[in-house]
């Protein structure tokens, strides 16, 4: 069995994901089995972002439709989650053990964090602990909130961390998402993933001066952070490994990486 770290970083691109998920939600799903079951799962999303690392420690999350305009079937969909006051304890204290402030909250789950774990977990079992973003912060920042959670794994709890790894809503809703994919969008996510295979973390991280395409594939760089958390949690020495490539929309990267141990062949 292939040895994975308990760690992912997955795309959920636009809400109508969760009604049509298609072959990116059926790679996400088969990838979730790969992974040893989880005790809780630390989720990251772009669409909960605040000053400092906040947790939430509510026993119940809400699913928050936090969209609009879009088909009433969509805001019918419930992901009846429970929470972990535990965990999100054991996160709080490993965030400021590596010098965060932290803040405690009640939120629910957006629809970041519950389009995914609806593909993964479809039967609510596994308790979850939503943790905010920090975008003004940017990529060091991101990376070192994973640094900080890099423990968790180990102890079984997975951490998820939710975005797109192109994400620029001004060409969807000017009709570039109508015609053909854009070349910028294949071009940055073959550099991303050229720079994972190499371990190019510096690269990477610099990605907004490294890229000529990087600013029109992410005019604000919230849907790409969750990658550098995930790419802290997961250590220098791990492998990252794409479980699924793909496009949505023509200009949404629906990519999504899993994370091997450095001693698996």
């Amino acid at each position: 069995m292939t040895d994975f770290r308990n760690i992912l970083f997955v795309p959920h691109g636009s809400p109508t994901f969760a009604l049509a998920p298609g072959a990116a939600g059926a790679a996400m799903s088969r990838m979730a089995g790969q992974l040893a079951a989880p005790r809780a799962i630390v989720v990251l999303s772009p669409h909960w972002d605040t000053a400092v690392p906040t947790v939430s420690s509510a026993t119940r999350l809400e699913t928050l439709h936090d969209f609009y305009g879009f088909p009433p079937a969509l805001y019918e969909i419930d992901y009846p989650a429970t929470g972990c006051p535990e965990v999100a304890r054991e996160v709080a204290q490993a965030l400021q053990a590596a010098g965060f402030d932290v803040a405690d909250s009640q939120r629910g789950l957006d629809h970041g964090a519950w389009q995914p774990l609806r593909q993964m977990l479809p039967d609510t079992d596994v308790p979850i602990v939503p943790l905010s973003m920090q975008t003004h912060a940017g990529p060091q920042h991101a990376w070192r909130i994973g640094l900080a959670l890099a423990g968790l794994p180990a102890q079984g709890i997975w951490v998820v961390t939710s975005g797109n790894l192109t994400h620029n809503l001004g060409d969807l809703r000017s009709g570039a998402g109508h015609a053909a994919p854009p070349a910028y969008v294949q071009r940055f996510t073959d550099w991303v993933a050229e720079q994972l295979a190499a371990g190019q973390l510096d690269a990477l991280l610099d990605y907004r001066q490294r890229h000529p395409d990087a600013r029109r594939a992410h005019p604000g760089e919230d849907h790409l952070l969750p990658l550098f958390t995930a790419l802290g949690a997961a250590g220098a020495q791990a492998r990252a490994h794409p479980y699924f490539r793909g496009i949505d929309h023509q200009v949404i990267a629906m990519d999504g990486y899993a994370f091997l141990n450095p001693s698996t062949p």
